[in-house]
């Protein structure tokens, strides 16, 4: 809890008709000082996992026995095996031989082929495995016809399977020349780390039972153009998927930095603002209202955070208010053309001799991918912090559908209103807010009814959203509300 937010962590107390705000406010700060950590026990915190105690937003959710038993059971020697084996095939270039029974991207798609389907086995027919592949035409990076593959486990749900969520890392790599198909190109950390954390996910979450469908994609064509993630999420738009998240780990491998720092607690979680996929009438809404903190990355962003900064993983998440790096991209942009929310994974700062670069020697510098320079503990911390996004959000209920503050006469109070939820384990709603300066959300309160709710604070002044909750206690990602006329 911050010192600075004296009412972070706590619900926004009930009062009746008539009660002024003010009162309302004076007893929220009143009942919040019991809650302020010691001096002490922060700096235990710290010591131990290099988080700080206490410090998360109002609506963060404690990690329960089930996913914490969960994130145990990650594993830093097999995600190791699996980085240190990607790497073996020499290259992975998209480009490169799909025959060779040793080397090559075909020798890597079927070897992750394979391991996903060993895992597979332990689930009892609840995760299925696929090649998923097509012929890219000639195109930028693409000098002839090429056949791309995805290779995809999907676990489904066992109680609302059409609700999806997907986590991916690219298993292609590349040499300093991006075209060059032939050279070795290791990509350990660029993106053996990623396809790692994927890939243990599903050996981990296989044996389990989501109530919503969780899928755990290695993509192809990355460095080409991101055309292994855009025919995946072209294929789940064509099929009207319900996406409700996806991530990408790409650059997961290492937390230290060029200068030789290192941040060994901290990943990025890159969350655009404005809508990549947003049409012109509901820019014409967010110019008006706000909203540009508040897209749905952002909210699941914010969700991220929730669940996954806190002891259980070990992490700090920082979140970063851009799409990507500056002129870079990934995986997650065509999910975001498309009007998915989606954001990416990147370790803290990068070691650029270490990504897009020929293995060499110069000046007494090795430079390369390789397998050396990756931290697989860093990588298996990481794979906690998807975890408990991934799992939190299947066994959470879904984020309301059509929030919406009712604007149809002035008044200084705000209504909002919502569609009934359709999750079995429904238990209610509850309705946030925060000042339209603050980053997070500051005040949880819980709703009234099942679709609708009025607070007595005008609209005009704070942000609201609105989430749904479950009788487990699980929250979901909050969905921010717009004009009902």
């Amino acid at each position: 809890m911050s010192l600075t937010q004296p009412w972070k962590g706590l619900a926004m107390p009930q009062h009746p008709a008539g009660t002024p705000r003010r009162t309302v406010l004076s007893a929220a700060a009143a009942t919040a000082v019991v809650s302020v950590p010691s001096v002490a026990q922060a700096a235990s915190a710290t010591a131990s996992t290099g988080r700080k105690s206490g410090d998360g937003p109002a609506t963060a959710q404690s990690p329960g026995r089930e996913l914490r038993e969960l994130l145990k059971e990650i594993d830093r020697d097999r995600i190791e095996a699996t980085v240190r084996r990607l790497a073996a095939f020499g290259t992975r270039h998209t480009l490169s031989t799909q025959d060779d029974p040793e080397r090559g991207i075909g020798a890597a798609r079927d070897w992750i082929h394979a391991e996903l389907k060993r895992y597979a086995a332990a689930s009892g027919g609840r995760m299925t495995v696929e090649l998923q592949s097509y012929v890219q035409e000639p195109a930028s990076r693409i000098p002839v016809a090429t056949r791309i593959t995805n290779v995809i486990a999907t676990l489904r749900g066992s109680v609302d399977p059409d609700r999806v969520h997907v986590v991916s890392g690219h298993y292609d790599s590349r040499a300093t020349d991006v075209m060059d198909a032939v050279s070795d190109a290791p990509g350990a950390d660029d993106d053996a780390s990623g396809v790692a954390v994927a890939m243990e996910l599903a050996r981990v979450m296989a044996k389990r039972r989501p109530a919503a469908t969780i899928v755990f994609a290695a993509v192809a064509g990355e460095e080409q153009g991101l055309y292994g993630s855009t025919h995946m999420a072209e294929r789940f738009k064509a099929a009207g998927a319900d996406v409700q998240a996806m991530f990408t780990n790409d650059i997961v491998g290492s937390p230290r930095a060029d200068d030789g720092t290192r941040d060994p607690y901290s990943v990025r979680l890159f969350a655009e603002g404005v809508p990549t996929s947003e049409t012109p009438q509901q820019a014409d809404t967010r110019r008006s209202v706000g909203g540009e903190n508040d897209s749905p990355t952002r909210q699941l962003a914010r969700f991220v955070r929730d669940v996954a900064d806190n002891d259980a993983t070990g992490m700090n998440v920082r979140v970063v208010y851009r799409r990507d790096r500056y002129l870079r991209g990934g995986d997650h942009i065509p999910f975001l053309e498309r009007g998915y929310a989606a954001a990416r994974f990147t370790e803290p700062t990068e070691d650029f001799a270490h990504q897009h670069q020929d293995v060499r020697v110069e000046d007494g510098q090795q430079y390369g991918d390789l397998p050396e320079f990756c931290d697989f503990g860093y990588i298996a911390r990481v794979a906690r912090v998807n975890g408990a996004a991934l799992w939190t959000l299947a066994q959470a209920p879904a984020a309301p559908r059509g929030v919406k503050i009712v604007t149809s006469s002035l008044t200084n109070s705000t209504e909002l209103v919502w569609e009934p939820g359709t999750d079995p384990g429904l238990a209610g709603h509850e309705v946030v807010w925060r000042e339209t300066t603050a980053p997070e959300w500051t005040h949880v309160i819980k709703a009234d009814d099942t679709t609708s709710h009025t607070v007595d604070l005008s609209k005009d002044n704070v942000f609201f959203g609105v989430r749904a909750v479950n009788r487990a206690g699980l929250r979901g990602p909050v969905s921010f509300p717009v004009p009902q006329r």
